[in-house]
């Protein structure tokens, strides 16, 4: 049976964000319920983020030499599955530290490697990106909603076995990827320096990494936070939701949103929107207050990761972009909000929800390199 190409590359994200619409809201209730408390937890989250630093760039140069993605995608999709099993048998901080550096050096080494796929199929069979990715996010509404309803009340285990059910859907998912290669004289590295001197380069990860360093308090400890002002589980799934149905429907129109605005002006709409989301998430655990302003996810979140894909794909050379992925993943989704998750613990144990005010400074960052990157960049190869 031959499937279309587009559902393919669909439930791969479908699956890959069952196992983000569940860690992401619920995993520090889990770590929590393994006796870390608030700067522990956030130094484990933070372990995930700076692993990538040393494995994305690695397995983006080798999949640039060997040019095809599905075979190291199964490796990695193996070893997250392994690594996580892991977790059941784990109590200490150090134990606990050790396995998430295993597992989550497998996953999300995987991400940035199916975008690559992703992006490539969108230039050979003219598929539109944001309309199978938007996939994903609607897999993380459905599945953040079903657990907010039952896992928050449920024993913590379950958190973990319903984590590994949907890395198996993952392994599965991605079996049934494209086996997109490129010729071997299409696929010689080319240098990363001139990439790495360029100044819209530099302003573009610099931007982006800020629009992320805005999500690691609520990424950390929104749920935490909201539990203890008796939020109940149901109401805090679909807070979650909320703002990724927001996400869904930026997805269904990015390729119309982009092409009118370009990269750079959906990166500083993120700036600008982190700016309002996280100063009233500082303000209030009202129910109404916070769904008012939820629906910015598809900014802070939607527009910048829309801004960043297609930035990539039109202003880096087609030999280098896995390692420009890799680059993108592991310094802005990597060294960067890892980092700042080791502080978003010591912050919020120590400032509360005002913590989420340094959230939006740091948004009034994001826009104002945006603002120069606009300036700096007009739209072709950044390298030579």
């Amino acid at each position: 049976m031959s499937w279309p190409l587009s559902l393919r590359l669909a439930l791969f994200y479908g699956a890959v964000f069952a196992v983000i619409g569940i860690q992401l809201p619920f995993w520090p209730l889990y770590l929590d319920a393994k006796g870390m408390g608030a700067a522990e937890i956030g130094q484990l989250l933070a372990a995930g983020y700076l692993i990538k630093i040393i494995t994305n760039p690695l397995i983006g140069h080798l999949v640039d030499r060997r040019g095809d993605r599905r075979r190291p995608m199964l490796a990695l999709a193996a070893a997250s599955l392994l690594a996580t099993l892991l977790y059941g048998v784990s109590h200490s901080f150090g134990e606990l530290l050790a396995v998430t550096l295993l597992s989550a050096a497998a996953f999300t080494a995987m991400m940035p490697l199916g975008d690559s796929l992703t992006m490539l199929s969108s230039i050979s069979h003219r598929l539109d990106y944001g309309r199978v990715r938007l996939w994903g996010s609607l897999s993380f509404i459905a599945v953040s909603s079903a657990a907010g309803l039952l896992l928050v009340e449920a024993p913590r285990a379950a958190i973990l076995w319903s984590t590994v059910g949907a890395m198996l859907l993952t392994l599965a998912a991605v079996t049934l990827l494209p086996d997109i290669r490129r010729e071997p004289s299409a696929c010689r590295p080319q240098p990363l320096l001139p990439l790495l001197l360029s100044r819209p380069f530099l302003l573009f990860l610099a931007a982006t990494s800020l629009t992320q360093v805005g999500h690691m308090m609520y990424y950390g400890f929104a749920t935490l936070h909201w539990r203890a002002a008796g939020l109940s589980g149901g109401t805090i799934g679909a807070l979650w939701a909320e703002g990724v149905i927001a996400e869904v429907i930026l997805f269904a129109c990015g390729a119309r949103v982009v092409a009118r605005f370009g990269p750079a002006a959906m990166i500083g709409s993120a700036g600008l929107a982190g700016m309002v989301r996280w100063t009233v998430l500082a303000a209030s655990t009202d129910p109404w207050a916070l769904a008012s302003v939820q629906f910015l996810h598809a900014f802070t979140f939607g527009a910048s990761h829309l801004g960043a894909m297609h930035f990539i794909n039109r202003a880096t050379p087609p030999g280098m972009s896995a390692r420009a992925q890799g680059l993108y993943s592991s310094i802005t989704a990597g060294v960067v909000p890892g980092l700042a998750m080791l502080i978003a613990g010591s912050l919020y144990q120590s400032l509360a929800a005002n913590a989420f005010l340094v959230m939006s400074a740091v948004s009034a960052g994001a826009l104002g390199l945006a603002l120069l990157l606009h300036r700096s960049w007009r739209g072709g190869l950044v390298t030579v």
